[in-house]
């Protein structure tokens, strides 16, 4: 360091940058940090869901929530109505921990035991005559705005289109259309309503969703950009396209700014793989591969990622519910591990192990996250040194556990100092 730098007066000996060249620079530069803002404008600030349920249109009812709420409970108190019940159906210690687990999952599925939820109206539905789909479309959207209108709706609520294919493409467009009409004529768009377009292979499949989307607005008399979508990742060339590059990044391009998630297809894509049937899971290298590509091209753009489902359903005897649990278990947390925060629950006896994955994921890590974190704000340093990005990591962790009922606001704030607006500054959110 010379005795300019130290003291603070600047170079010496006369050395310096001219006025031209910073003003150079400035210009070279500002369309750089325009692009950055436009592309990577971080994490946002709404809270993301920890899971996806999917159901097909022609079983969604007025009662679909509060019943799979019932199934959950009722598949919990059979198969593990205590916490050392649960402890052994998992594998994992009979503790404290577990206790407190145990009875903040028993609540959540009392309290909100779906938080988001997809009415399905591609595979899960299939083909049907055009009359008996346009019904179906009329009937999710009122059922849906009246849930909203109750009290009684999920955090977030939409549908799953069938895809953009030449095959089903005008199928889709209209299932889309009478949806978003009908919830218009109902009281308008929901704040949580998402949707979902499936087996996406092009960005061009993502850009006439968003021209779809456009006209929409305009027709309606909707704010540009109110409608956003996720990007269902279930071929092979949504992640390697012809051209060897990583097409999900360009789907995300071709979202202009729309794109809200990334959702993993786990036998779809699979399948395009070739992956034999006995071996399609979340944990599969392939499946592993197609992640992380969608991890690092959504990383900053503020586009969530989501992991898929298991196919093995928590039916049968105990010892067969506890196998499909200890399965379902294990995939949640190895997912939360890997920062993929949300997943598909496809039956309503996989709720208990959603939550009681994601619950001991964010309690067992709450104290000595909320110590770095606290050290961090008190430039106290510690055993860890911990910088800006890792505090945003530490501060969203909190956040997360927040948002689904693992920890409490009283606690985090004893823990670290912080209230939840601090926690959000430190997030970026």
């Amino acid at each position: 360091m010379t005795r300019g730098e130290a003291d603070g007066t600047g170079p010496v000996d006369g050395a310096s940058f001219s006025t031209a060249t910073r003003a150079a620079v400035e210009a070279l530069l500002a369309p750089v940090d325009a692009d950055l803002a436009r592309r990577y404008p971080g994490e946002p600030a709404t809270r993301q869901p920890v899971h996806t349920v999917y159901v097909p249109a022609d079983a969604f009812g007025a009662d679909t929530v509060r019943e799979w709420g019932r199934r959950a409970l009722e598949a919990l108190d059979r198969h593990a109505a205590t916490p050392a019940e649960l402890a052994r159906a998992l594998g994992v210690p009979d503790d404290e921990l577990l206790a407190d687990v145990h009875a903040r999952v028993r609540a959540k599925l009392e309290r909100e035991p779906i938080e988001d939820l997809r009415i399905d109206f591609e595979d899960g539905y299939g083909p049907r005559p055009d009359a008996e789909e346009d019904a179906a479309a009329v009937r999710a959207a009122e059922l849906v705005a009246a849930a909203v209108a109750g009290g009684g709706a999920p955090p977030y609520l939409g549908i799953r289109i069938k895809c953009l294919e030449a095959s089903v493409r005008a199928r889709g467009i209209r299932t889309l259309e009478l949806f978003l009409a009908t919830l218009l004529a109902h009281g308008g768009l929901p704040d949580g309503l998402v949707l979902t377009l499936p087996k996406v292979a092009y960005a061009e499949q993502v850009t006439a969703l968003v021209r779809l989307l456009e006209d929409f607005e305009g027709r309606a008399g909707l704010p540009a950009g109110r409608i956003g979508f996720e990007i269902q990742i279930e071929t092979t060339q949504a992640i390697l396209g012809p051209d060897g590059r990583a097409t999900v990044a360009r789907m995300i391009e071709a979202a202009e700014g729309r794109a809200t998630g990334l959702h993993y297809g786990t036998f779809d894509y699979s399948a395009a793989c070739g992956v034999s049937a006995a071996h399609q899971s979340m944990d599969h290298p392939a499946a592993d591969h197609a992640k992380a590509v969608m991890q690092v091209a959504a990383a900053g753009t503020g586009v969530r990622l989501s992991d898929g489902s298991t196919n093995v359903i928590p039916t049968g005897s105990t010892e067969q519910v506890h196998a499909a649990w200890k399965l379902h278990h294990g995939l949640v947390r190895r997912s939360l591990a890997r920062a993929y925060h949300q997943g598909w629950d496809v039956h309503p006896a996989h709720l208990p192990t959603r939550y009681a994955a994601v619950y001991s994921f964010y309690r067992e890590g709450l104290a000595a996250a909320a110590a770095r974190l606290a050290a961090y704000v008190a430039e106290a340093g510690g055993d860890v040194m911990d910088e800006p990005a890792t505090a945003r990591a530490l501060s969203g962790y909190l956040l997360r556990g927040l948002d689904c009922g693992a920890v409490d606001p009283a606690e985090v704030t004893a823990l670290t100092g912080l209230d939840r607006e601090r926690l959000n500054a430190l997030a970026g959110r």
